[in-house]
């Protein structure tokens, strides 16, 4: 099945339903499969060919969509990438690709355009907004009128999506998923949650990122919802989305969650439409979420994935009582693990590396044999978290493997201090990081953005956190800051912190 297939079956069951709000702009189903038909056959004139890789490098946007299916559509590979990169980012993914096409927008081809000056091979260049004749072949030229165009026969196993991790050590790699891979955890997702055909989903992530496609973007097309979609997360804009919205579903990384509670602090929104909300990317504080189902009345469902699983693999059960602080249970298709450093399971409430097997697990890492075989040993997905499970075997995420600090051979998880950190009225975002110590080998040390008006000293956390942990997990370093270092989705990026 080609993924495109969604878009297809959703045209025919809802052709009048809206699929896509965009800054003013409304498409149909039945429009929204007719433009990706013209643009298919534009893009097969000019010699787009099946599994050619295509660079698609805009900010969300109808055009976005249209893109990305008719690409699907043709049976050609799709790369997303963050419209903001630079030339060292770029040049990795561009090369290590292979990619022969490039569709950007004309507002963010100063960078494309330097790497893309060294890659001959690259020689389908397309851009929104651009004029004939300047390198690049005006988008809106390639949507033609040829009727039907029925999507490529695709298999199973055939890449769908390269997707480059951003990787805490050296060059990204580019996770590799299949057509199967993608519209198995799309429909997953979808059918775990109870919706209504009126619902709206406000579409705030970046649809370059794997979260963004699969659990706001294709599972929306696949049941025939409307997607509100926003060029960009803006706090304001989708607080008032909410007031305004009858019945909408939230899904957003933690970091949109906490801003939307500050908004609500100072002035509580004069209605919640919200039915559900997801929250994923990264570990949700608790005390956040509890914040958060206070002022809008509804609930928080926790979910994890990544990447290379496409990247949904546990989820708190829609519709029971959630677990504050659970990533929940494994999704159905999806089996879970904790195991030790020998692959061998440990026992419940241990500490150990959760690794997943599933249907949404990617085909590999493009390039990258031994990296492959690595991650993918005993036909587990090694996620490089650390988790337990309790007896119902409802899954925590610790920590990191990578960002576990080992203070004089004592282990500390940065995950536990900050959610005590974050429960300190005074603090809006904290992140703990290990600092190199001569003695003790690390350090403990936290970064802490405070509320506007705190009165509280880095003393007074110290206290605060001592009072609560055993004597070697206290921050004995505690620096306040303006901002914390976060990626285009909002994850706090640790491996940027510089304390001084």
């Amino acid at each position: 099945m080609n993924i495109s297939n969604f878009l297809v079956e959703s045209a025919a069951r809802r052709p009048n339903h809206p699929a896509i709000r965009f800054l003013g702009q409304t498409l149909t189903y039945e429009g929204f499969n007719r433009q990706v038909d013209r643009l298919s056959h534009g893009l097969v004139r000019i010699g787009l060919r099946p599994r050619d890789i295509c660079v698609l490098m805009m900010p969300n946007s109808i055009n976005w969509a249209l893109v990305y299916y008719a690409l699907a559509k043709v049976g050609a590979v799709v790369l997303p990438v963050n419209f903001l990169y630079r030339v060292g980012e770029l040049e990795h993914i561009f090369k290590d690709s292979g990619a022969r096409a490039f569709i950007g927008h004309k507002d963010y081809l100063e960078y494309p355009c330097q790497v893309m000056a060294h890659l001959p091979k690259m020689d389908l260049r397309i851009a929104q907004g651009v004029s004939p004749g300047h390198g690049f072949i005006p988008l809106e030229e390639l949507f033609v009128e040829e009727g039907i165009f029925h999507p490529y026969p695709t298999r199973e196993d055939d890449t769908w999506a390269i997707i480059y991790t951003s990787g805490t050590t050296g060059h990204p790699k580019g996770a590799m998923l299949t057509h199967y891979n993608l519209i198995s955890n799309a429909m997953t997702v979808a059918n775990m949650r109870t919706t209504d055909p009126s619902d709206v989903v406000l579409g705030v992530l970046p649809l370059y990122h794997i979260y963004g496609q699969t659990s706001a973007f294709n599972s929306s097309i696949y049941q025939g919802l409307t997607i509100r979609l926003f060029p960009h997360f803006d706090a304001e804009e989708l607080f008032s989305a909410i007031e305004q919205e009858e019945s909408s579903i939230l899904i957003a990384v933690p970091t949109v969650f906490n801003r939307l509670v500050e908004l609500a602090n100072a002035r509580p929104p004069k209605r919640s439409g919200l039915r559900f909300c997801i929250s994923g990317g990264a570990s949700l504080p608790v005390e956040v979420l509890r914040r958060f189902e206070e002022r809008f009345h509804t609930t928080i469902y926790e979910g994890y994935g990544l990447t290379e699983c496409s990247p949904v693999c546990v989820e708190n059960p829609f519709g029971r009582q959630t677990r504050p602080g659970s990533i929940g249970l494994p999704i159905p298709g999806f089996e879970a693990r904790i195991v030790n450093d020998q692959d061998e399971e440990v026992p419940i409430g241990e500490v150990g590396e959760l690794v997943v097997r599933g249907p949404g697990v990617m085909k590999g890492y493009l390039n990258q044999p031994e990296a492959t075989a690595e991650t993918l040993r005993g036909g587990w997905l090694h996620t490089g978290d650390l988790a337990r499970m309790d007896e119902d075997r409802y899954i925590y995420i610790v920590d990191r493997k990578k960002e576990m600090i080992i203070r004089g051979g004592y282990n500390v998880y940065p995950r536990e201090i900050e959610e005590i950190l974050y429960a300190h009225p005074d603090v809006l975002e904290a992140a703990v990081v290990g600092v190199p110590h001569p003695d003790l080998g690390e350090e403990v040390a936290a970064a802490i953005v405070l509320r506007q008006g705190a009165k509280v000293t880095q003393e007074d956390l110290k206290q605060f956190v001592k009072q609560q942990v055993a004597p070697y997990k206290y921050p004995r370093k505690i620096q306040f800051v303006k901002e914390l270092p976060k990626s285009h989705t909002g994850k706090i990026l640790k491996r940027s912190i510089r304390l001084e």
